[in-house]
């Protein structure tokens, strides 16, 4: 994915680790990435990517079990 203009969240702490990074790749396609693991990315739509921030704004996300549970 190199070459995509990546840009980072605005929680993003000031030691530029810790963050989301999102980027255009195509006409209906965003990549999001942990700026920890920037080779591990994944490609979606930008409606599905709207629709999951919308999610997490509204606190849907809130009380899901965690990946250990």
């Amino acid at each position: 994915m190199n070459g995509l203009d990546w840009k980072r969240s605005s929680f993003c702490g000031g030691g530029g680790n810790n963050c989301v990074e999102i980027a255009i790749c195509g006409q209906d396609r965003m990549a999001v990435r942990d700026s920890v693991h920037p080779a591990r990315t994944i490609k979606v739509s930008h409606a599905a990517l709207t629709t999951f921030i919308a999610g997490v704004r509204n606190g849907n996300m809130d009380n899901l079990p965690s990946a250990s549970s």
